[in-house]
């Protein structure tokens, strides 16, 4: 094999290095879609979180709903639906509070420091009660490397 050819495929093996490197990258980016378990406190209700990684490292969460009763028609009536998360080892903490609109459909986009953690939505009766109600409508697992 002349030098030319091997000084050749010394560059392609690196740009091809290089490329995966890339792909690996981006794909670690990218985000992953699960899917929240309903427990039966609102049988209909549906939900999915979306999670990426932003800028920082953190993971970017986006919780989608759909068919959630308002928390008003629940039995006992509540007062809002509250997002949470969890960690292994830690307490529950609040992402934020989820609106459902007059089509029985609700987001809440937030992040978290967290790769692994629970989600769970919990129907309350405040905006800020120091710990979760034991109302929980879906929850889910999430897992990113």
């Amino acid at each position: 094999m002349s030098r030319r050819n091997l000084g050749h495929r010394k560059l392609s093996s690196k740009v091809a290095l290089f490329l995966l490197c890339i792909f690996l990258l981006a794909t670690a980016a990218w985000g992953r879609e699960d899917r929240l378990a309903n427990t039966g406190v609102a049988p209909a209700a549906e939900g999915k979180v979306n999670t990426d990684t932003d800028r920082n490292g953190n993971t970017g969460i986006e919780v989608q709903v759909k068919h959630m009763a308002t928390p008003q028609s629940l039995t006992p009536a509540k007062q809002t639906y509250l997002v949470w998360v969890q960690s292994r080892g830690r307490d529950p903490e609040l992402l934020g509070a989820l609106r459902v609109n007059e089509n029985l459909e609700g987001s809440l986009k937030a992040a978290t420091p967290y790769k692994e953690f629970e989600i769970f939505i919990t129907a309350e009766d405040n905006l800020k009660p120091e710990m979760p109600s034991n109302v929980v409508i879906l929850k889910g697992a999430v897992a990113r490397k």
